[in-house]
């Protein structure tokens, strides 16, 4: 997965007047967190960090950070991003510092590459799951995982189980739980399109 770079700066003020003010200034407030560090505050511009999460990979791709101070060049991944529910605007986000050589767990998305039989008789997919979570070193962080649900006929579905990965991503979620179905038509939509035929 393609690396992108992110300018972070400590901040010392914080709570919910400090964060206003910053978000005012089109910056974003964030913490940088990981294992046998202290979790440090700081604040990101929010078009780079925008431009940091853009394109497939999303929140999955591996950032460097740019400071002054003792995080320069430290690889993260964002490990949460808080929207604000009408404005699409990023409220604040939570950096993982990540070793390049220790396994991370990521939800990754799925992406549909065929037509299933099923669609083609007239059936009706049903994505249930849109992401799955594996574990993987931070290298290993495929944009998507790609579905080939050509064979799937109405009635049928595709199980985690049936996940076909590279070597050296390990799939979390339960393996019997149903990522795709292949639904035949209700009746109603039946005699609907009866009618109008």
């Amino acid at each position: 997965m393609e690396q992108r770079i992110l300018t972070i700066e400590t901040r010392d003020k914080l709570g919910k007047n400090a964060c206003r003010k910053l978000r005012e200034q089109a910056k974003v407030p964030a913490v940088v967190f990981g294992k046998g560090m202290e979790s440090i505050a700081v604040t990101v511009d929010r078009k780079e960090l925008e431009s940091a999460i853009a394109g497939e990979g999303g929140i999955n791709h591996l950032i460097t950070l740019k400071s002054a101070g003792v995080l320069d060049g430290e690889i993260v991944i964002v490990s949460e991003l808080t929207r604000h529910c009408l404005k699409d605007r990023t409220l604040h986000v939570d950096l993982h510092k990540i070793n390049l050589q220790e396994k991370v767990k990521v939800k990754v998305p799925v992406s549909i590459t065929s037509v299933a039989k099923g669609i083609k008789e007239g059936g009706v997919q049903d994505l249930v799951m849109h992401e799955i979570e594996l574990e993987c070193l931070p290298g290993q962080i495929p944009e998507h995982i790609d579905l080939d649900v050509s064979e799937l006929g109405i009635g049928e579905s595709l199980h985690v189980s049936d996940l076909k990965l590279p070597a050296g991503l390990k799939v979390v979620d339960d393996p019997s739980a149903t990522v795709v179905n292949i639904l035949g038509r209700s009746k109603d939509a039946e005699e609907a399109v009866a009618v109008t035929e």
